[in-house]
């Protein structure tokens, strides 16, 4: 019998439920949720760092908003007669004087620039440690180079942003950047001075290089990296998340959580984590105060001047080259500038192309889900301590005047130590890691076989002391077994299926050569097998 009753019948539903059934009759959105709101993600730290520069960079879209009301991309020149009374009388540009204003004037607009510009630093460290993270790990593998792109122009992108970013205050800081950009420029042959005039509009500084790197800030630069941002969400989608090798996890599952309710619920609280970590951080920690440096004038520059550390490895390079110079046909070669932004190039190629070049070392054109643990890739973990390496000694270089005047040392020295070990340093860093992971490799493979050390040391009835090892569970088993194991490439056979002699091409020579610097004796340690694994258990020649 049923209990419907005619006022059930006529009760309208609820508002948010009635838009939501408007919605759907259009746009299809239960389909669309039904897919997708239930789709698992792994719970690890390590991918909470794509989740910090996700939502730093939402940081610096809304804080970059509220900016944009009160700054003025002019150059005109004005006298300022403003809050901060040091400066009262001195002729400067709109832009500096509006910088002035945000930062004394308008309630709450120094901290919006403070929240700003750390959100700024933190969105690019973010991208190189998550981008770490995704290297050591070769998550950049198939089926998601194209991600290992789209993350790899996000972060090249940031660091124009910033540098466009920090240039709009027009104080002596930023303007000594920008002429060092100016210089870099012209030193490239043929193109520099036409690039250096249709960008600053004629001599420098000119007067139109505020308000053009203005639109390039605000417009140009964060729309490509916002349709970046969603491609690179939309693949993750799509190819579902790497994960940890662990029990039940394969290529074809992912073990997490789901994304509706849990995972959405997490994500919104550390949003919210991040943001209030942002903040404290800019009340606490002042960052480019503009109002101490006063504004650009291009005959003076600014004791100190530093770029931000994102942009510390290519000033090294520059400071640390010797100024070469060579005359051909009358030209000059500015090669103590023209080389570092060489190099700086190649670099950045190498680690864009990365996946496509170890792609073709190995062979492997299959696709992969489970990550790697760092110790199982050492020729890999090692090149990418040995770029971290070289990274880091750059940004020595290009603080060499901080350091020597703040830790009382020869800014020669200085400069000469990072000539040096830019060089040595890599080289050291990648000989030590490799060792270190093979040792870690040594020491699983003698965890798997033995068991645990467990610190408990007994005596046998013949007098000797041993110590007992636990054995493993089976799924410490799993994790430190199931990594693959590759097989170096081979030339091929010297003859083909004709009985002709072949000659192996170079190009075949020089993958058999780097893939056996990869996957060859010495580069990797075998790991356990079943057979070793029950001879050893079984209780012959051990205790």
């Amino acid at each position: 019998m049923s209990t419907t009753t005619a006022s059930d019948a006529n009760r309208k539903a609820p508002a948010g439920e009635r838009v939501a059934d408007w919605a759907d009759g259009r746009l299809g959105i239960y389909s669309l949720a039904k897919a997708n709101m239930r789709k698992i993600f792994p719970d690890h730290w390590s991918f909470m760092l794509g989740e910090i520069c996700l939502y730093s960079f939402l940081i610096i879209i809304l804080t970059g908003v509220y900016l944009t009301l009160f700054f003025h991309p002019s150059m005109n020149e004005i006298e300022y007669h403003g809050s901060y009374v040091p400066m009262h009388g001195i002729r400067m540009t709109e832009a500096y004087a509006s910088t002035l204003d945000i930062s004394f004037d308008v309630r709450g607009g120094l901290l919006i620039r403070q929240i700003h510009h750390w959100a700024a630093v933190v969105f690019l460290a973010g991208m190189f440690v998550h981008m770490m993270r995704v290297f050591f790990t070769g998550a950049f593998r198939k089926p998601r180079e194209i991600n290992w792109l789209f993350g790899f122009l996000l972060f090249v992108l940031g660091m124009f942003t910033g540098f466009t970013g920090y240039s709009l205050p027009d104080d002596l800081l930023s303007g000594t950047g920008v002429r060092f950009t100016q210089g870099a420029i012209l030193s490239m042959p043929i193109v520099g001075t036409y690039i250096s005039m249709f960008l600053f509009g004629g001599e420098f500084p000119g007067h139109d290089i505020i308000a053009r790197f203005y639109s390039i800030h605000i417009l140009l630069l964060p729309g490509i990296m916002l349709g970046l941002v969603v491609a690179h969400l939309i693949l993750v989608f799509y190819h579902k998340h790497t994960q940890f090798p662990g029990p039940g996890r394969t290529n074809k599952n992912v073990v997490g959580m789901p994304l509706l309710p849990v995972y959405m619920a997490k994500a919104g609280g550390f949003f919210f984590l991040v943001f209030g970590v942002i903040a404290v951080i800019s009340a606490l920690f002042t960052i480019n105060p503009i109002w101490t440096m006063g504004p650009y004038r291009p005959d003076q520059v600014s004791t100190g001047a530093q770029p931000d550390w994102y942009m510390g490895f290519a000033e090294g390079l520059v400071r640390v080259m010797p100024g070469w110079e060579i005359n051909l046909w009358g030209h000059t070669l500015v090669l103590g500038v023209l080389i570092p932004l060489v190099v700086f190039g190649v670099m950045l190629a190498a680690i864009a192309l990365y996946p496509f070049i170890e792609s073709w070392i190995t062979g492997d054109k299959r696709e992969h889900h489970l990550l790697d643990r760092p110790r199982n890739a050492p020729t890999r973990t090692a090149l990418g301590v040995a770029w971290v390496t070289a990274y880091m000694i750059m940004l020595v270089g290009g603080g060499n005047d901080i350091f020597a005047t703040h830790f009382h040392l020869s800014i020669n020295a200085i400069t000469w130590f990072v000539r040096i070990f830019f060089f040595l340093g890599p080289v050291i860093a990648f000989i030590v890691t490799k060792r270190i992971c093979l040792g870690l490799q040594r020491r699983d493979k003698d965890k798997v076989l033995h068991g645990r050390e467990s610190g408990i040391i007994k005596r046998l009835p013949h007098g000797e002391f041993v110590e007992i090892h636990e054995p493993l569970s089976q799924a410490q088993l799993h994790a430190l077994t199931a990594h693959e194991q590759y097989t170096p490439a081979e030339i091929g056979p010297s003859v083909d299926e004709n009985g002709v002699e072949r000659k192996p091409t170079r190009t075949e020579k020089l993958r058999a050569k780097l893939s056996k610097g990869y996957y060859g004796e010495g580069n990797q340690i075998p790991k356990a097998s079943v057979e070793e694994y029950k001879e050893i258990t079984s209780g012959h020649g051990h205790h």
